[in-house]
């Protein structure tokens, strides 16, 4: 069904603007009659931040900012769905057009700029499907007008404690400005000491809810270093790798699209986002583990993202190329890669490559 799906719906949402193509597919969720959700082969099965994950592939922030349609996401074969983002207040973001398809490199460009239906709407969304199971995360920022950006973060926590699997703190999103500043070590530091704080006050009531944090591909090293030193030192449960970039790789051929200003995803992320997921694992040493994000259009760029280090992965700006079939696609092929090999999970190749890549030629 869900290739029949694909099938019928890739060539329609072509037609359309991108936004309103993501607005109808999300309808079409909805709309989405029951599915018999086939269990996952334990082999692909991973243990991470205090969870079990049916498999290892999720579906990056973004998508569903809003909480409108996780269960029937989860039900198409993913291991996990992570909202948002989302902020305190309702925003409706950049004005539009703000996304553009860069068809002949499958890549995304988005300044969507944090529209959400805010905190209070999400909730109850996610307050009436809390008994149904599955991994759902919950991917925060800050409102564009915000006065105090760091208790926006810090009053996320403390709303949605009671209903998310793990949090996401997103400070690298490249359309709210002065957002990435807060990536520096002084404000980085600051705001992850009062989210963890945020979530030991409310962990009496709520559980222990993991805190991972979302940095963009365009740090510098010397950047990383800094970023990763107050992750471990404030003892987060994790970090994704990464969000969209503001670089525009010398080989893009849709050159006037390219052109377009916000965060560039997808196929030309690939190299980039890979090269920042074996940076961080040489430097995290194992202390916590990595979400890899960016470019993962196939059974082997997911593969590759794992031997970097990733012990769990996210895709999104795929889908808009590949359909939703691209999900059970990646988990055959790494099914096909755990027999052929001989080994008995995924977790014994996370990494295997990240020391090599960190050695190759920078991406350009």
């Amino acid at each position: 069904m869900i290739r029949a799906f694909d099938n019928f719906s890739l060539p329609l949402l072509r037609w359309f603007d991108p936004e309103d193509a993501h607005r109808m597919a999300i309808q079409g969720l909805r709309l989405l009659p029951p599915i018999r959700q086939r269990a996952d082969d334990p082999k692909l099965a991973v243990r991470a931040f205090g969870l079990n994950f049916p498999n290892p592939i999720g579906l990056a922030a973004g998508f569903d900012k809003s909480a409108e349609v996780p269960d029937a996401l989860l039900k198409l074969g993913f291991g996990f769905v992570e909202i948002g983002s989302v902020t305190p207040r309702p925003q409706p973001g950049n004005p539009r057009p703000r996304v553009f398809r860069l068809e002949r490199d499958e890549g995304v460009i988005n300044r969507m700029g944090f529209n959400n239906d805010g905190a209070h709407v999400v909730l109850r969304r996610l307050a009436a499907r809390a008994h149904s199971g599955g991994i759902i995360g919950v991917n925060v920022g800050a409102n564009k007008d915000s006065a105090n950006r760091v208790a926006d973060y810090v009053r996320l926590i403390e709303i949605f404690a009671p209903v998310a699997s793990y949090f996401t703190v997103n400070v690298s999103s490249p359309n709210t400005p002065g957002l990435r500043n807060l990536q520096e070590a002084g404000a980085l530091d600051e705001l992850l000491a009062k989210v963890i704080d945020a979530r030991e006050r409310v962990r009496q009531n709520a559980g222990d809810t993991p805190v991972l944090l979302k940095i963009a591909p365009d740090l510098t090293l010397a950047e990383l270093d800094d970023v990763v030193h107050v992750a471990r030192s404030r003892r987060i449960d994790g970090m994704i790798v990464g969000n969209t970039t503001i670089a525009r790789p010398s080989t893009l051929r849709d050159q006037s699209r390219a052109k377009e200003q916000g965060g560039l995803s997808g196929r030309p992320l690939f190299r980039l986002s890979t090269r920042m997921v074996a940076e961080t694992y040489v430097r995290t040493e194992g202390a916590f583990p990595l979400i890899g994000v960016g470019g993962i259009d196939s059974g082997g760029a997911a593969l590759t993202k794992i031997r970097a280090g990733a012990t769990l992965i996210q895709l999104y700006s795929s889908l808009v190329y590949k359909g939703l079939g691209l999900v059970d696609d990646i988990k055959g092929d790494l099914m096909s890669t755990l027999l052929r090999t001989g080994h008995d999970s995924l977790s014994d190749i996370v990494g295997a490559d990240a020391a090599a890549i960190t050695a190759e030629d920078w991406p350009v």
